[in-house]
């Protein structure tokens, strides 16, 4: 490296910005409240969508019924953290991962915990781990993070068309 190469640059950057939740996400948001997780179906179609969506993603159509799904579920896939970068939060080494839980059709993205990074792997079946009650809100944080349940691995076609 020469002595005047740049590797490393900070500068104040700021980006704020507000989402407003629809009817459908903010019965997702307030399930969590109440350490419940709740998904949505539409008419005519079988999938659970987690989290809740206030329109059908093939025909537009609103929700026909809010679903609770279950608080386990299979890791379909996963990343190893295993750089630092600026505004971490946890300390590398660290996993996040699609989880499909019981009862959805789509995977929700969060951490994986209670386990070595060098133990998780696909297939793995886990829970979800709350926050304490005083720290519960209406978001996604209120779940601490997925942690190993115990229970043997899902074969490999119970979740390949989540990949």
């Amino acid at each position: 490296m020469a002595d005047n190469e740049i590797t490393r640059i900070t500068t104040p950057v700021r980006l704020t910005y507000q989402i407003t939740a629809g009817a459908q996400q903010t019965q997702f948001l307030h399930a969590l409240t109440e350490r419940r997780i709740v998904g949505v179906r539409f008419d005519g179609q079988n999938q659970v969508y987690v989290p809740a969506r206030g329109m059908c993603p093939t025909n537009g159509e609103a929700p026909s019924a809010l679903v609770d799904v279950a608080q386990t579920g299979t890791l379909t896939t996963y990343c190893v953290i295993n750089i630092p970068f600026e505004g971490q939060r946890l300390q590398p080494p660290y996993v996040c991962g699609a989880i499909l839980l019981d009862g959805a059709d789509l995977p929700l993205f969060h951490i994986i915990a209670g386990v070595s990074p060098a133990d998780v792997r696909m297939g793995m079946r886990v829970r979800a781990v709350w926050v304490d009650d005083a720290e519960l809100g209406p978001t996604l944080e209120s779940i601490r993070y997925f942690e190993p349940t115990g229970e043997p691995d899902a074969a490999y076609e119970t979740y390949a068309e989540h990949l």
